[in-house]
């Protein structure tokens, strides 16, 4: 198959910028081919993501190759529990005159120019800074100084602390459900590249590691247009669509596929999520990952390639299985594709 005629040149020229894209990220990140491949299926469909990980395996550095590759600005901010919503917007300090001085904060300073946004340790930030990201995340805007300032070209990343729970703040759905993906960031899980990250020097001074990134691969102010033209250019059959919303179906009544999870009443297990919005992202996420393959239509191995990052975090279980939650909901999703039948 091959993209359709009227968006054929365009989006196949662009097809190829994003697996340049990919490989500059390669070069300075190793051994996270899937996450790369993950977070440009977010760039070009986007979405926010909340990225999971141990400290140390190199989620800071990922996301300023991106945003080097992108070539837009990048800025960050650290969770911590005194953090304010205010913070975000603007620095108060004393000027080298004495006098009292406000400067543009994190999401200010770069204006509209912002393309990634990364909150690390979101949850150790409290719900009024969250309400505060939610806006931005949802509306690409902010509320200061009685004007409205948008940023249309802004990726927001998040780093959530899942070791460490002292002083932090859960998300609410609300704030999840704005996430397109939730990626875990492992360690790399082939020798060599553990190796190189541990004894090559090369990897030991990320900034000067980063310079190694072509800058400007994509246009931050042209991927709205382009993620727009993907949506329409790439299809999806009758067929298709019926599996997908039968797999809707099976995520939210598991019971009635007859899905055996062992220590688990399946039909107790799942409250509530897997909503019409989280559905319609995963769709959006299919629609892109074909593009990146090169095809015009979706195919069921595009939705099985992004459903756990997808629909993970938007499955609501049983109090009673949430510390369980992850190898539960992961048995879920499994049998779920395992009772529905691809066309």
């Amino acid at each position: 198959m091959h993209l359709a005629r009227d968006t054929d040149l365009a989006l196949s020229d662009w097809r190829a910028q994003a697996l340049r894209f990919e490989r500059e990220i390669g070069k300075v990140v190793l051994g996270q081919e899937r996450v790369i491949r993950l977070l440009t299926i977010a760039t070009f469909a986007r979405g926010h993501v909340l990225l999971e990980g141990d400290v140390g395996v190199g989620k800071t550095t990922l996301l300023r190759a991106m945003a080097r590759a992108i070539g837009g600005a990048f800025e960050r901010i650290e969770g911590t529990i005194d953090l304010m919503p205010a913070d975000l917007i603007y620095h108060a300090h004393l000027g080298e005159d004495g006098r009292p001085r406000i400067d543009p904060g994190p999401l200010l300073r770069q204006g509209e120019e912002l393309a990634i946004f990364f909150f690390n340790e979101i949850n150790r930030a409290r719900p009024q800074v969250h309400s505060l990201l939610l806006r931005l995340m949802a509306e690409r805007s902010v509320s200061a100084f009685n004007r409205e300032y948008h940023f249309p070209h802004v990726q927001v990343f998040a780093d959530r602390n899942r070791v460490e729970r002292e002083e932090t703040f859960e998300l609410p759905a609300a704030a999840r459900d704005r996430f397109l993906m939730e990626v875990q960031v492992a360690m790399p899980a082939e020798s060599e590249a553990r190796r190189a990250l541990v004894f090559d020097p090369r990897f030991h001074d990320v900034d000067a590691l980063l310079m190694e990134v072509e800058p400007g691969v994509l246009d931050p102010q042209a991927l709205g247009m382009v993620a727009r033209a993907i949506q329409i250019g790439v299809r999806t059959s009758p067929a298709l669509e019926d599996y997908t919303l039968a797999l809707w179906a099976g995520l939210r009544a598991p019971a009635s596929l007859g899905i055996d999870i062992e220590g688990v009443d399946t039909g107790r297990l799942v409250q509530g999520g897997a909503s019409p919005r989280g559905v319609s992202y995963l769709v959006r996420a299919a629609r892109v990952r074909a593009f990146l393959e090169g095809r015009d239509m979706v195919v069921p191995e595009d939705l099985r390639a992004v459903f756990p990052e997808v629909m993970a975090h938007r499955i609501f279980i049983d109090p009673v299985y949430e510390l369980r939650r992850e190898r539960i909901v992961g048995a879920l999703m499994a049998g779920v594709f395992e009772k529905v039948p691809a066309p």
